[in-house]
């Protein structure tokens, strides 16, 4: 993940030197930022882990902090719409709907559960609607870049959940909450093209609930010592508008 975000970094710091570098400097769409509503759609990838905080119990040792998971990490897809709407000159308003989709591997590592694939391993997919409502403030333009930070809060529906699934981890099926809230954080930079704006950021996405379903059993070896586990992870995403 980090070498994903140092990348991400160097292709947006990349991008802004080739336009900016130019020598005969041609300003594309100069009356586009004055249209007060804007319609795109954004393509992305995402890479996803989970945060994990425990309890204090018979599957934890005396700090609490022992590694009873371990979290595989995957790459992932985005891909969704743009509605932008104009405060003023800087501040933008935007809904952002679309599908996230990622799949996990957790393995459980502690002694109190048989040492087989079978029961240790648990591949978790998540297909999100994702429907994240954002704050966009721009820096004023210069030439045919201009870099943006955005912030907000989302709603997640996972399709994937079996929330109501009546089988937990007894029988391979660990449980995740359908209904998810999630804020997010990002930078990027708007480029101004001859036909379109094209913007590529890097955000991360941070859960703000807990999403994990308890097993059947509050004993349960699995579930029971997870305080807290939430979806975080880094999104780069291009927008065309």
């Amino acid at each position: 993940m980090k070498q994903l975000f140092i990348c991400t970094v160097g292709l947006l710091l990349l991008c802004s030197n080739i336009i900016t570098a130019q020598k005969e400097r041609v300003e594309y769409l100069p009356t586009v930022d004055e249209t007060r509503l804007h319609y795109g759609f954004y393509l992305g990838l995402n890479r996803k882990s989970f945060k994990v905080k425990y309890n204090n119990s018979p599957f934890t040792n005396s700090a609490g902090n022992i590694n009873l998971l371990t979290i595989e990490e995957a790459v992932g897809f985005n891909i969704g719409l743009v509605i932008d709407y104009k405060l003023n000159d800087n501040f933008n308003l935007r809904f952002e709907p679309g599908l996230s989709s990622n799949t996990k591997t957790l393995t459980f590592n502690h002694p109190f559960i048989q040492d087989t694939p079978k029961d240790r391993v648990r591949d978790v997919p998540g297909t999100y609607l994702r429907m994240p409502l954002l704050l966009k403030f721009s820096a004023n333009r210069l030439d045919n870049t201009r870099v943006f930070v955005i912030g907000g809060l989302s709603y997640d529906f996972n399709f994937s959940s079996n929330q109501d699934n009546v089988d937990d981890n007894t029988r391979g099926q660990f449980r995740m909450k359908k209904h998810n809230f999630m804020y997010e954080v990002g930078v990027g930079i708007d480029l101004y093209l001859f036909f379109f704006k094209f913007s590529p950021s890097i955000r991360g996405i941070f859960a703000i609930n807990n999403e994990i379903v308890p097993d059947n059993s509050p004993s349960s070896p699995y579930t029971q010592p997870i305080d807290y586990l939430g979806t975080r992870g880094i999104f780069i995403n291009f927008s065309f508008q």
